[in-house]
């Protein structure tokens, strides 16, 4: 299958307010046409502000951008082949909903008859066709939501901007909309760049997710890769729950290291590149196995007492002290009807994963 092209490309763009900010920092990126990307990163990381530039509100002190083959240098927001979806919807709260999808092309001078089709096939794409003659007032946050989305579809946008889109919903209509938000894009098929703080969001939703701190990007990949084979420290910490030590590489050899954690012991792992001095050790909790006995050889083992247990419902997480004061997190599958737990504070349990499931981390 061929490889699709790039309908936008972010070449050394820098972004500086004043004399001392750099908000966003020699950022390189490409986003194929057709795909679902998001910007992750912490509040002030820079995602917000180049998703502005892209959008044309905010001008880039140095790199140009590229949206279908045109650098847009110069180029007004309103003439830009994108659309963007604020945090907060922006609905016109005097417009009923018909009136408000269609704002944009009355005021671009679209016939009448045009758009009144066009704007029943949005509001037909967000499920909100019955709601054509309400006014905002009238509608919950996720209804205002999918107005806010079908104004910016209606204009047939070659690029869908989305800023925080779902930041203002509750936990569970949030995840239905995650899923909603997948499913349009797929039916539409334009590319959406979306910009989140949120990590289960991005991992969801998007083909590829950049991820940013302090204006820089720091890996690009998509969801499963990102999540399985970080590329730093900052990324593991980021993105999921993860177990991170401090180590030293005692030695190296036919394709496996050697390193000695702090707190733990020396661990033989699999490792391809090339590590010396400190390095950064990370397990996730849920690789990690829990047993009152010791487990078998072969696999790295810790032995240590419960110190906190949390109950998530489907799942508990375990807090656990070895004797030299390291704490690690491991998940336990709540999968039978009980109310009384698998394990309790003070509990001596046995902690281990495999060699495989452990990451180096040499940044």
């Amino acid at each position: 299958m061929a490889e699709k092209r790039p309908i936008i490309s972010i070449r050394n763009v820098t972004k500086r307010f004043g004399d001392s900010v750099v908000a966003v920092d020699d950022a390189n990126l490409e986003i194929a046409e057709g795909e679902f990307f998001a910007l992750l990163g912490p509040s002030g990381c820079g995602k917000t502000t180049l998703l502005r530039m892209l959008a044309g509100f905010e001008t880039p002190s140095e790199g140009e951008i590229v949206i279908d083959g045109h650098r847009m240098e110069g180029v007004d927001p309103n003439r830009r082949p994108v659309n963007m979806v604020f945090q907060s919807y922006a609905v016109f709260p005097h417009m009923t909903v018909a009136r408000n999808v269609g704002y944009g092309l009355r005021v671009t001078g679209v016939p009448k008859a045009e758009t009144e089709a066009r704007v029943r096939e949005a509001l037909a794409l967000v499920k909100m066709e019955q709601y054509a003659g309400r006014m905002p007032s009238q509608l919950s946050g996720g209804q205002r939501q999918r107005v806010a989305l079908a104004r910016a579809l209606v204009k047939r946008p070659k690029v869908l901007l989305l800023d925080e889109p779902l930041s203002a919903l509750d936990a569970k209509l949030r995840e239905a909309m995650q899923l909603e938000l997948v499913r349009l894009q797929k039916s539409v098929g334009i590319t959406f760049v979306i910009v989140t703080h949120d990590q289960d969001e991005a991992l969801s939703m998007a083909n590829r997710i950049a991820v940013m701190e302090l204006g820089k990007v720091r890996q690009i990949a998509p969801p499963a890769e990102l999540y399985e084979f970080p590329n730093s420290r900052f990324v593991a910490d980021f993105i999921g729950k993860m177990n991170l030590f401090e180590g030293r590489v005692s030695g190296a050899g036919n394709g496996s290291v050697q390193i000695d954690v702090n707190g733990l012991e020396r661990i033989a792992v699999p490792f391809d590149g090339s590590a010396s001095g400190s390095v950064g050790i990370a397990v996730r909790p849920e690789k990690i196995l829990v047993t009152r006995d010791e487990p078998d050889g072969g696999r790295i083992r810790i032995r240590g007492r419960v110190r906190e247990v949390a109950y998530y419902g489907d799942e508990s997480h375990i807090f656990v002290e070895n004797p030299t004061g390291v704490v690690i997190n491991a998940n336990l599958p709540n999968d039978r009807r009980s109310t009384t737990p698998a394990v309790a504070i003070g509990d001596e349990l046995w902690l281990s994963w495999t060699p495989a499931d452990t990451l180096v981390l040499t940044e």
